[in-house]
């Protein structure tokens, strides 16, 4: 039994030459199509020194640029929270007519391009669209203003919350739900006392997910934005017109901003997923 153990795990260990070749690769790819664009980025918004760097960060377009991008986060990610966490709850807890067909259209956004999303809320909201000539008697304006930013960054990121809890709550079953209704819980004290904390780091991973997705779309809200500059430009957008105008440091410089506010996230990112690891890990010795 001892022999065939070892066998097993010599086995799973591999020759050292070639993991260390692959762990080598892996590093290599990494560095090439990671670090060297990252520093890259660093370079250019640096180039022209530093003085012109926090100019273009504190332009009043960027500035501008950035409140939208946020504000267009801080509505898209809570409606995302709230959507996700109702159909993880429906797939997970209920067996139900259409439940494959719900799944499928929570991942539909993984495989639509974000420019057919963006067309999609022109052809509804656009002045020629669908609705148009009734939101334009009503004065109502969504597309060229923040409501259709808004639903092209929730379009697109509708998957990632509802995605990261629904194999979750899966595995968990419904055992300490089931236990709480027999002692009396309803349906609010159910959720707060014990489906949350069992969610929680897998619903704080989505979110980070979905915030840093919403944070750096490009393609459905350049369709739905306008480029109106200094008013529905986002970060990306702004970087995009800097670009095209050969502002190269400026564009590099705002470009960078991204990438502070990315990495930010990403270490909320490795955090949220280490605590998720950890509590399945004590799910799975319980």
């Amino acid at each position: 039994m001892s022999s065939n153990t070892t066998l097993a795990n010599a086995a799973r260990r591999g020759s050292p030459a070639a993991r260390m070749t692959l762990i080598g690769l892996g590093y290599l790819v990494f560095a090439l199509f990671l670090l060297l664009p990252l520093a890259i980025v660093l370079t250019q918004a640096l180039k022209a020194g530093v003085g012109t760097f926090f100019e273009a960060m504190i332009e009043p377009d960027a500035i501008s640029a950035l409140k939208l991008t946020l504000l267009a986060v801080a509505v898209s990610v809570p409606l995302n929270l709230v959507f996700g966490v109702s159909a993880a709850w429906c797939v997970s807890k209920y067996q139900f007519k259409g439940k494959s067909i719900l799944v499928t259209l929570i991942d539909l956004p993984f495989s639509v391009s974000p420019v057919i999303a963006g067309l999609i809320y022109v052809l509804l909201f656009g002045a020629q669209g669908l609705l148009g000539p009734w939101l334009e008697a009503h004065d109502i304006q969504i597309i060229f203003a923040l409501p259709g930013i808004v639903l092209a960054t929730v379009f697109v990121t509708v998957p990632f919350v509802a995605r990261e809890l629904i194999p979750l709550m899966q595995e968990q079953g419904t055992q300490e739900e089931e236990a709480a209704r027999l002692l009396g819980a309803n349906g609010w004290q159910m959720f707060w006392h014990v489906t949350l904390p069992n969610i929680k780091w897998g619903l704080i991973y989505g979110v980070v997910l979905c915030t840093a997705r919403a944070m750096g779309e490009f393609g459905a809200v350049s369709v739905v934005s306008g480029h109106i500059r200094g008013q529905t430009n986002t970060l990306p957008l702004h970087v995009e017109i800097l670009y095209n105008e050969y502002n190269i440091v400026a564009a590099f410089a705002v470009a960078s901003l991204l990438l502070i506010l990315a990495l930010l996230i990403l270490l909320l990112k490795q955090w949220s997923e280490a605590r998720l690891d950890r509590q399945r890990n004590s799910a799975a010795e319980e």
